[in-house]
């Protein structure tokens, strides 16, 4: 196993990853950051949770649509219900740790 250091919409965060999957694990960090400073330029200022609960949100509508861009391929529908199981649990958790977070 092999760590790394990531920085995602301003802060540091060290995770772990297969040896050999550290560059891969960077690139996929940086479209998180990406992401993320492009939901709050959009949003303005959010909470960490919904920050990556939004940046989540529009890296999977990017996969969406660039399956659907591929010649003859319709978005596949177990995707698709996945992504919004996916969306519906990431709101929740981001509801959670808002309702949990101190108040500043």
């Amino acid at each position: 196993m092999a760590e790394v250091d990531l920085d995602i919409a301003g802060r540091s965060y060290r995770v772990a990853c297969r040896t050999g999957e550290e560059e891969t694990l960077r690139h996929a960090a940086q479209l998180v950051d990406g992401k993320s400073r492009e939901a709050l330029a959009g949003l303005g200022v959010l909470s960490e949770s919904r920050q990556l609960l939004f940046a989540s949100l529009l890296l999977a509508d990017q996969i969406i649509d660039n399956r659907a861009e591929e010649p003859g391929a319709a978005p596949d529908p177990a995707l698709t219900g996945r992504v919004v199981r996916l969306a519906e649990r990431l709101e929740q958790l981001a509801d959670s740790l808002e309702k949990d977070a101190p108040k500043e």
